[in-house]
């Protein structure tokens, strides 16, 4: 089996046999799962169907989740954007997409963790906005989620996740990372590339803290994806143009796990802290368990 532990890894294999990141990500779980490709390829085709109905349901619903804080601001994004906006297209679909997705998990509905729940939006939100403009074929976002993955996985061995373990940066930052690398990928960047992608929207979101308000996943966290899937479409674009990140992708998200320990567990998803424990924040919260 051809393994890889850190990008370097990954783009050496992708560079030795003149492959796409994807490629070498989609023999890799062939082999992992002993399966063949028509398997694995049709499985990952399956979370991009998930992906896609939940932007559906997500932009044309006006439904708030319980407890009243988020839904419906996909919907309304859109219908602003027809006629207005100061974003081009690209950005613009991105955004409600994201929210859209962010607000079906805040409804409890079917969405795909990418690589959390907390972060579900944004590589849907970027993937399917770039592909819509690419005029991508299918077959090219679904790669993309292949790359996407293969990126989440390095950062899942060399840093984390989880907002309980290493702050938002590790849930919205990781997607943003791995969302950057694909789009770099759909767009006909070089693995280099999608490196340089990766680590230019980490990097930006380095020390972002983990504070949900009364512990729910839903503010700050919905907006956020709408800003993450945005940095992960700026990242691609940098990186396309040949503009690099000084730290390389291995050191980033080394960075991004030591910075993660560092952060105090009251800003580790305890909601202890932050956004959390501001004054309307605690009012939201002790209405809504008054109501339980």
């Amino acid at each position: 089996m051809e393994r890889f532990s850190t990008f370097m890894d990954l783009m050496m294999l992708a560079n030795k046999g003149q492959r796409l990141l994807s490629e070498v990500i989609i023999e890799y779980e062939v082999q992992k799962s002993r399966t063949d490709r028509e398997a694995v390829w049709q499985q990952m085709d399956q979370c991009l169907t998930v992906m896609e109905k939940a932007v559906e349901k997500g932009k044309n619903s006006q439904e708030k989740s319980v407890s009243g804080m988020v839904g419906g601001d996909a919907r309304q994004f859109g219908e602003y954007t027809r006629e207005n906006g100061l974003l081009g297209g690209v950005v613009q679909k991105a955004i409600q997409y994201a929210l859209a997705v962010s607000e079906v998990n805040a409804l409890m509905g079917r969405i795909v963790a990418s690589p959390t729940a907390g972060s579900c939006g944004i590589l849907p939100g970027a993937l399917l906005a770039a592909g819509e403009v690419l005029n991508a074929p299918r077959g090219k976002i679904v790669a993309g989620l292949f790359t996407a993955a293969g990126v989440g996985l390095i950062i899942n061995e060399h840093a984390s996740l989880a907002g309980a373990a290493g702050g938002c940066q590790a849930e919205c930052g990781s997607a943003a990372a791995m969302a950057a690398a694909a789009v770099v990928e759909m767009a006909g960047g070089t693995p280099d590339q999608s490196g340089q992608a990766m680590a230019l929207a980490l990097k930006n979101m380095l020390g972002l803290v983990c504070d949900p308000v009364a512990g729910l996943v839903e503010v700050p966290c919905v907006k956020r994806n709408a800003f993450g899937a945005v940095q992960a479409l700026v990242a691609a674009e940098l990186a396309l143009a040949g503009i690099k990140s000084v730290i390389p992708p291995d050191e980033v998200i080394a960075a991004s796990y030591e910075i993660g320990c560092l952060l105090p567990p009251s800003l580790r998803e305890t909601s202890d802290a932050g956004l959390a424990k501001t004054p309307t924040a605690q009012e939201i919260e002790a209405k809504l368990f008054a109501e339980k």
